[in-house]
């Protein structure tokens, strides 16, 4: 009686553990025929999913011309943005002057009349319903020449000493951007250095100071030191680009007369090289002078020798 109980309790773990795996495996019901599995030609998501990578998956095939705006400060600036013929149904601007422009037109002209702010972003932008927005930016550069430029001498006035260092200033004052500014240091018409400033980002109108060390010498007696400060824009700037010079700077040199070579060297068409002696004292020729002392010591000698 035992042995059969054990026999039907080990049937019964049997059946409701195959009811069970057969319950596993059963098959979901189809979805319905209304939703559509997912595509398999999906572009792989972006790590942050921002929207700029969102905009970077679309075709957008706008254009704006030119392609980088330079403007000076309180001028007029105009720009075009075109879109594809077909694809997109409206076109605009934003971020600008005045709120945003829109047209169902191929393209769009932005217009302002003058430029008075240093930081403004436009964006051309499109929409449609089957490929979404996308946009691109107008890179736009406000500038503003520069005021004035000096040169002087840090913590220094008057002559200058030879193979002494000396430290030239190049103040450029109320210029923007002060990133496109290139500063060049003159003796006449010599290039001593060329300095950009480190402060790419600013974008207001600031002052800059630029040094140079300079080393005198005595053929640079006479010569004046000069700087000139430059606006380099690009391709897209104006054809001159905005350049303001400093005044000049007058430099006397001097030197010890002292350190100088005994011996000038010259070349005559009879001669390759003749000698001059430059060291004779003043008051007449060195073998009268030799003669003289000669004359003076004998005679000592001898007054000498007859007191004895």
């Amino acid at each position: 009686m035992c042995a059969a109980g054990w026999m039907l309790a080990l049937v019964l773990i049997c059946l409701i553990g195959s009811a069970t795996s057969l319950a596993l495996i059963t098959p979901a019901p189809p979805l319905p025929s209304h939703i559509s599995p997912p595509s398999t030609n999906l572009l792989p998501p972006t790590s942050s999913g921002g929207h700029a990578e969102l905009v970077a998956t679309v075709d957008c095939n706008l254009k704006i011309s030119p392609s980088v705006l330079v403007v000076r400060f309180g001028d007029p600036a105009k720009a075009n943005c075109s879109k594809p013929s077909t694809g997109f149904l409206l076109l605009g601007w934003e971020n600008i002057k005045g709120g945003s422009l829109y047209t169902m037109e191929n393209f769009l002209v932005l217009s302002v009349d003058n430029i008075t702010e240093w930081s403004i972003n436009p964006i051309c932008f499109a929409t449609s319903d089957l490929r979404g927005p996308c946009n691109i930016s107008l890179p736009l550069i406000v500038y503003k020449p520069p005021e004035r430029v000096s040169i002087q001498f840090s913590n220094h006035t008057g002559p200058m000493f030879e193979n002494h260092n000396y430290t030239l200033q190049c103040t450029v004052q109320n210029v923007a951007p002060v990133g496109k500014l290139v500063v060049t240091f003159y003796r006449g018409q010599t290039p001593l250095g060329r300095f950009r400033s480190s402060r790419i980002a600013e974008k207001t109108p600031v002052n800059e100071t630029f040094t140079l060390i300079v080393t005198p010498h005595r053929e640079d007696n006479g010569s004046q030191y000069w700087c000139e400060a430059k606006l380099e824009l690009g391709p897209t700037g104006p054809q001159h680009p905005p350049v303001e010079m400093s005044q000049n700077l007058p430099v006397m040199v001097l030197w010890n007369p002292e350190v100088q070579p005994t011996k000038l060297h010259m070349k005559e068409e009879k001669c390759l090289e003749c000698e001059v002696e430059t060291t004779q004292p003043l008051g007449g020729r060195g073998s009268t002078n030799s003669y003289r002392g000669g004359f003076i010591s004998i005679a000592l000698l001898a007054h000498l020798i007859n007191g004895l």
